[in-house]
């Protein structure tokens, strides 16, 4: 089908999607481009709306919201039970953390909205965690501890105030610090790395946050998962190196650490919070895989 089928997230970036979308679809139309056009009611329903849209025959998507509406669609074509055939995803970021076309462009959505017109597009890795109860894909990055942690404070509370909401969480999960270990083996590593730590991210992009540098050496086109590890740091320390991960200088710092891997087996028996994507699960995680050149994103 050479249709678009567009997903729109109304409640993305606190509702500046809705006010958006319109014109920027709009635009697309008048290129020339045919678009069937739904609004997700909540979360979780652009997953089924991109599993029902596949079975119709759609292959080419836009997520019109953040990265979380980009990141339901990717599960719900990818999940097992979709389609094997190969889709296309361009992205409208209009929502709040937009942090995945930052590894391409800086202009965000204009720069996504000339690649659709064009037909310019690139494929893409995306992660795979296997948890307990099933699969999850990623297309941005999985975390745990600290990041996590701070994920889940801003979705609860602080979210429609955008970065600000972001930052009052750091702030509140730093006066609430805990490092603690998971369990984990990388590839052919034979024993289990139980360290303490502030927070481990896995990471396909740089970015995450919108602008935090999370990973600076990651790269969604190589085929590796950029695995970034920060040990024990305290409060104090914590506070003096939180800006140096807006521009990636963190990863200098003694405590911290990074590898390019393939695969990550979890020995973790009980439930933790991640981040995956900007969004939270609690999930008990099994293993992490990278999926060379899954998808392609028009950029």
């Amino acid at each position: 089908m050479e249709r678009f089928f567009a997903i729109v997230n109304p409640a993305a970036g606190g509702g500046r999607s809705a006010k958006l979308a319109g014109q920027a679809l709009a635009r697309l139309r008048e290129s020339g481009l045919r678009i069937d056009v739904i609004a997700s009611t909540g979360p979780g329903h652009a997953v089924q709306l991109a599993r029902e849209a596949y079975a119709q025959g759609y292959r080419r998507f836009i997520a019109v919201g953040g990265d979380g509406t980009a990141h339901e669609i990717l599960n719900g074509v990818l999940s097992p039970g979709g389609g094997k055939d190969r889709i296309s995803l361009g992205l409208l970021p209009l929502g709040t953390g937009n942090s995945f076309l930052r590894d391409f462009t800086q202009d965000g959505a204009e720069a996504s909205l000339q690649a659709i017109i064009s037909g310019r597009k690139r494929p893409v890795d995306v992660v795979r965690l296997t948890h307990s109860t099933g699969e999850i894909y990623s297309f941005n990055l999985l975390s745990v501890g600290f990041t996590a942690d701070v994920a889940a404070l801003t979705n609860r509370f602080f979210k429609p105030l955008g970065q600000l909401g972001y930052l009052l969480g750091v702030f509140v999960r730093v006066i609430q610090l805990r490092r603690r270990p998971f369990a984990l083996r990388c590839d052919d590593d034979q024993n289990w790395d139980e360290r303490p730590c502030l927070f481990l991210t896995f990471s396909n992009s740089k970015y995450t946050g919108g602008t935090m540098l999370i990973a600076p050496h990651a790269d969604p086109t190589d085929g590796l998962i950029e695995f970034v590890r920060w040990g024990p740091i305290g409060r104090f320390g914590l506070m003096r190196m939180l800006p140096k991960l807006y521009d990636g200088t963190h990863i200098t710092h003694p405590l911290a650490s990074r590898r390019a891997v393939r695969h990550v087996e979890f020995n973790v028996p009980v439930p933790v919070d991640v981040m995956i994507d900007g969004e939270v699960a609690t999930l008990v995680c099994r293993s992490l895989d990278v999926i060379p050149a899954a998808v392609d994103i028009y950029i």
